[in-house]
């Protein structure tokens, strides 16, 4: 009898500074993991490092499932192939106007973000088609094709076409699509009207020109990522992390960048919906704390919330379903300095993987985090034996910015813990203000290596009563790729006042999304029909507002008997995320969506298999507390039982990340293996 060949399914991250590995056995439930330093020069060659680090041989991976920054990195570095786009005459420099919002109301001097596409590479053509979907004014085909030969002359590979209310009738914008690849038939040419079909010209050409940037950059990415792969004799399925909080097939990433641009931080959050399952919390703050930045978003009843205006950068809108994830420049590898006025300052520069912190020794220079968490003995000098890191170089570093702001090394290394914590409570506080929530009514989960150095300091100045540290949270990121789902979100444009509403144009909209999405889902792979989730959500608002509000719509087919419902359920959610509703207001549909979701296999559970009798205390060490330094008991994280009580301050350290519990905290491990933080008051 021939024997059965253990199959592993993969979740890897690539950050900023470390690249993650979570990995389960299907047949026998076994389960790895692997942190090695990001290779900046191609981030695929860290993914086969991790790989190869975890003891996996590539040939053995059923499913690889990707999380990765490129697309992010590139567009905030503007580090892609020139691009083009055209749009309608008259329209040239909407992307770059944008709303006339101002990001700082009385400062004269502020400059918007650099374009997205050179001014000069964006081209117009006479055409108009009105909001009924009319042609007003036929599209020019001598402009068109003039404008076709312009950019074939430029050499630029990928295109993006928006024109004026396409969202109703993409003829022009398919017309202009078939004459552009007359001319130049290996370029990448994306539309706004399949992009997003969605109202505001603003949002969905910047969508359109992202996409059209990001999209050279992401097919070279996967296509060396494949070959490195296949030269391994990877046979698996690559995919790829989702913004809005599930995965795709790798040539459906080619083809939408714009669908990554949370894509690691995704992973996350799908943990923190994991966590929910099995720990029972219904309200979930998801912190991740890398080398580079600090993410933070809500997770309730086991799902991330939702935008549709996400901002890459100031006026640069990404108009697609995105996990609503607020991330700022707070990291293990935030660089310390001292600004004009002379005060500490931390971040968001970031040392990253390259140098890295001075106690990597890899070349830094300037002090970062992760140098004031070892000072403070925080941190174990050797990282529980996996890299000794070079204290004296970080306790010079620390005393040459100590001398220019006239404190203390010590107090310098606390000071910026301090600042550092501070940053990532003020991101706390911005998203729970902005989607109407109490931290109070919320558990504070701690993700990412450098995350429960601080996850206690963090919840306390938020008056958040308990944290809970996961499994894996080192690798958190890669871990919830393993349990995410394949997803596929489609969006259709239809105003209309809820009372007037035409429910058979609106039951016709729902079913061709609905089908839609599940002939992408088969197309990626799927076809378990009886696994496959449809989701229904009608972007709604009061008549006379301009912002709307996911509303969940019942399936099946709508009738007249369904309307009071639907309303009910849009004051509910207009209540919950502003503080206010009223019955007195009309309420209108604005946009109807359909998420396909194709049920994926969750990991085994994590066991708990605590030898009897062994000692879960590793030893001491001092560790400095509000300027005075503590003998603290130092445990083994991995050893930990649920019969285990733990009492601040102390020092837990995991394969991957060390839990710090200040004074005033205790702490215990509930039955899923999780470390679960009181805090005092």
């Amino acid at each position: 009898m021939e024997a059965k060949i253990n199959m592993w399914r993969v979740g890897v991250d690539v950050g900023g500074t470390f690249t993650d590995l979570f990995a389960w056995e299907e047949t026998s439930g076994k389960q790895v993991t692997a942190k090695v330093l990001t290779t900046r020069q191609d981030r695929s060659i860290a993914v086969l490092q991790a790989i190869e680090k975890a003891g996996i041989a590539i040939a053995d991976i059923s499913y690889l499932m990707h999380g990765t920054t490129t697309a992010t990195n590139a567009l905030i570095e503007r580090n892609y192939p020139d691009a083009a786009f055209i749009t309608t005459e008259g329209f040239r420099d909407t992307i770059e106007i944008g709303r006339q919002h101002r990001k700082h109301l009385y400062d004269p001097y502020q400059t918007k973000p650099k374009p997205i596409i050179k001014r000069r590479f964006r081209y117009t053509v006479p055409e108009r088609t009105n909001v009924q979907g009319q042609t007003e004014r036929p599209l020019d085909i001598a402009a068109a094709h003039a404008v076709a030969k312009r950019i074939k002359a430029t050499g630029i590979q990928s295109v993006g076409i928006g024109f004026i209310n396409s969202y109703v009738s993409a003829r022009h914008e398919e017309q202009m699509r078939d004459i552009l690849l007359e001319h130049c038939p290996d370029i990448h040419v994306v539309l706004s009207a399949e992009t997003r079909p969605v109202f505001r010209e603003h949002g969905r050409f910047m969508t359109t020109a992202v996409r059209a940037a990001c999209m050279p950059v992401m097919v070279k990415y996967m296509d060396d990522l494949e070959a490195r792969l296949t030269r391994h004799q990877f046979v698996g399925k690559l995919l790829i992390l989702k913004s809005s909080g599930g995965v795709m097939a790798a040539d459906a990433a080619r083809q939408h960048p714009e669908d990554m641009l949370e894509s690691g931080p995704a992973g996350g959050v799908a943990y923190a919906g994991y966590l929910t399952k099995q720990s029972g919390f219904e309200r979930i703050l998801h912190t991740d704390v890398g080398g580079t930045s600090f993410d933070v978003s809500i997770v309730e009843d086991g799902r991330g919330l939702i935008t549709r205006d996400h901002e890459l950068e100031w006026e640069v809108p990404i108009v697609v379903p995105m996990l609503d994830i607020h991330s700022v420049g707070a990291g293990g590898g935030s660089i310390g300095w001292v600004d004009p006025g002379g005060s500490l300052r931390v971040g968001p520069q970031s040392a990253g993987s390259e140098p890295g912190p001075v106690c990597y020794g890899r070349g830094g220079t300037q002090p970062t985090i992760t140098d004031a968490n070892l000072l403070l003995g925080r941190l174990d000098p050797t990282l529980s034996g996996k890299m000794a890191l070079d204290v004296e170089a970080a306790e010079k570093a620390m005393a040459n910015l100590a001398q220019r702001i006239g404190l203390s090394t010590l107090a310098t290394a606390e000071g910026m813990i301090r600042i550092g914590c501070e940053y990532m409570a003020s991101a706390v506080k911005k998203i729970l203000v902005s989607r109407g929530r109490d931290p109070r009514d919320f558990v504070f989960a701690s993700f990412g290596g450098a995350g429960a150095l601080h996850a206690c300091f963090v919840a306390k100045s938020m008056n958040i009563p308990k944290v809970i540290v996961p499994p894996h949270a080192g690798v958190a990121s890669a871990f919830g790729a393993t349990v995410m789902d394949l997803r596929q979100d489609l969006e259709h444009f239809y105003y209309t006042p809820v009372q007037s509403a035409d429910l058979d144009k609106i039951n016709g909209i729902l079913s061709e999304l609905e089908a839609r999405a599940k002939a992408a889902l088969t197309a990626q792979g799927f076809d378990d029909d009886s696994r496959i989730a449809l989701i229904r959500t009608a972007q709604m608002r009061y008549v006379g507002q301009s912002y709307e509000v996911d509303t969940p719509i019942p399936n099946g087919v709508l009738t007249a008997d369904s309307l009071p419902g639907i309303e009910q359920a849009f004051h509910a959610c207009h209540l919950k995320e502003f503080g206010v509703s009223s019955e007195d207001f009309a309420p209108a549909f604005v946009s109807f969506s359909v998420a396909a979701i194709g049920d994926m296999e969750d990991p085994p559970p994590v066991a708990i298999s605590r030898i009897a009798g062994a000692d879960i205390v590793k030893g001491e060490r001092d560790v400095y507390f509000e300027g005075v330094w503590t003998r603290c008991q130092v445990y083994d994280g991995e050893a930990l039982g649920t019969q285990d009580s733990i009492h601040g301050p102390a020092i837990i350290e995991y394969e991957h990340a060390c839990t710090v519990l200040p004074p005033q905290t205790h702490a215990h491990v509930n039955a899923m293996g999780a470390l679960v933080i009181d805090i005092e008051y």
